[in-house]
């Protein structure tokens, strides 16, 4: 029994150790995320390609040590982790490269989960409406209504996974937040319109005046 003890208390404990090591690289991994986000919205370019290949760097470090732990891999942080990748790819896909919802990578080119990936499509709405909320500002108000269809897109497509909660990772809750959100965003738009065609309208009036 000692030497199996010995072999089972070796392999407890490398596990534990890939456990510690997968659990920092995941927060790496959202941190690096998060920066990139941050500076997908402010159009800082350099640092975006920058965090992009250091999320990836920790993405696949973090997949490889846990990988062979699937007690591990598929819990908790790594998902997190995942997810927060992908969206961040999403974002950027649809920001930056100004890619459509067909030409977007698969989760197999990311590197993550389906889980990962689906739930992602859901949380990159909030992205798109702040993106929205961003041209109103500058006064793109239909620039901004083109986001606001990838948004219905990704929520048309997200509906067609109806299934049990256990299974899809609570997806349909985020479905249902992505709905608030772009009905919501909708409304943005539709005020901004009005303003806009409001104020052109005076304008419009005022140089008749002066002629």
């Amino acid at each position: 029994m000692d030497s199996i003890t010995g072999i089972l208390i070796g392999n407890f404990e490398e596990k534990d150790a890939a456990r510690e090591k997968g659990l920092a690289l995941s927060r790496k991994l959202v941190r690096a995320c998060r920066t990139t986000t941050i500076a997908i919205h402010r159009k800082d370019r350099n640092t975006v390609e920058k965090n992009l290949l250091t999320a990836l760097n920790y993405l696949r470090e973090m997949n490889e040590t846990l990988g062979k732990y699937p007690e591990i891999y598929y819990k908790g942080p790594v998902g997190q982790a995942q997810q927060e990748y992908a969206e961040c790819i999403i974002t950027y896909s649809l920001l930056c490269e100004n890619k459509t919802l067909e030409e977007l990578p698969t989760p197999q080119q990311m590197e993550v989960e389906d889980l990962a990936y689906l739930n992602d499509l859901a949380e990159a709405g909030g992205e798109l409406r702040r993106h929205v909320l961003d041209l109103i500002r500058e006064d793109k108000v239909a620039d901004g209504e083109k986001y606001l269809q990838i948004m219905d897109n990704i929520y048309s497509l997200l509906i067609m996974f109806d299934y049990p909660d256990v299974i899809t990772a609570n997806l349909r809750r985020h479905t249902d937040v992505l709905r608030s959100l772009n009905e919501k965003t909708r409304g943005d738009l539709t005020h901004a319109l009005q303003q806009y065609k409001f104020q052109k309208l005076m304008t419009n009036s005022q140089e008749i005046k002066q002629i």
